[in-house]
Formats: C-alpha cells, structure tokens, sequence
C-alpha cells in the first residue's frame, strides 16, 4: 500500500507497450538487471496479465555513500493508453531529501526510457506522413511590400 515515503506517476504509456519494453530490457541487460542512474532493476519482473499489472524489484540508490534501498516498482494498467507506475520501499527508510530526490529521478529516467521505447500509437483514420510524398512546402502569401516612407522635405528658415 502507498504511504508518505512511496512515489508514484501516471505515465502515458499503454500496459502492453510497457510490458513488451521490460521483456526486451531483461533480455539485453545483464544478468536480468536494468540499470537506471544508480539504481537497479532487477529481474525477473513477476507479471499476472489476469489483473494486468507487473511488479519488479529495485535497489534505490540515495547516494553513492548510501546503500541502497529495497523497493518494490508496481505497474498497473490504469486506462487503454496510461500506465500507474509505483515505487514502494520494503524496508525501513530515512526520508532524506537525498531519497526523494533518487526516487523521484528513478521515476523520471524509467517514463524518458519508456517513451523513447514505445512506439507511437497511431490515431484510426489518420494516415501516416511520409516524408516528400505529396506535401509541398507551405505557402506564404505574398504580401504587399510597405510605400516607402514619404520624404518630408527639410524646413527652411527664412
């Protein structure tokens, strides 16, 4: 259950997309881990498509003199297009402004790392844009150029 010293996030990403970037993680990272700044991801994550959510363990780190903090990351299927992301720590914490800091920063490099693994949903009905394919430059229209500035002939005194 979320507390005080848990973080969490709504994040644009569908549940299957997210699912599908944790299998390709956990199958080029090393030894199942997924590091993120200083903090791990450590697989295998445990996933019950029957509830549509995943669960994974991580090793917070507050700091590189720190050690690091046991985390539980839960990922639930919150709408067709967003996932509910959740950081919960399993042991005992020292709410410092360090933890908050490297939790918050997990959070932020897992949703970059997401989104830049996901591809692009495509709305139904819009075609895609290929690039020089019958899409011409926009066109300016040609406005009228300003009169030149009348010239005042210069006062004499007389």
């Amino acid at each position: 259950m979320a507390g005080p010293l848990s973080f969490w996030r709504i994040v644009p990403i569908p549940f299957a997309a997210w699912v599908a970037a944790l299998e390709r993680w956990q199958l080029t990272a090393r030894d199942g881990d997924l590091r993120l700044g200083h903090s791990v991801l450590r697989g295998p994550a445990r996933h019950d498509p029957h509830f549509r959510t995943c669960r994974i363990e991580v090793r917070l780190a507050p700091g590189p003199l720190r050690p690091p903090v046991r985390m539980q990351l839960h990922i639930d299927h919150w709408s067709a297009t967003a996932i509910a992301i959740e950081l919960i720590p399993c042991q005992r914490v020292n709410p410092t402004g360090a933890y908050f800091r490297a939790g918050r920063a997990l959070l932020d490099d897992l949703t970059c790392a997401l989104r830049a693994h996901t591809p692009v949903p495509r709305l139904a009905g819009v075609p895609l844009r290929q690039p020089g394919a019958d899409h011409a430059e926009p066109r300016t229209a040609a406005l009228p150029r300003p009169a030149a500035e009348p010239v005042i002939p210069a006062l004499r005194e007389a």
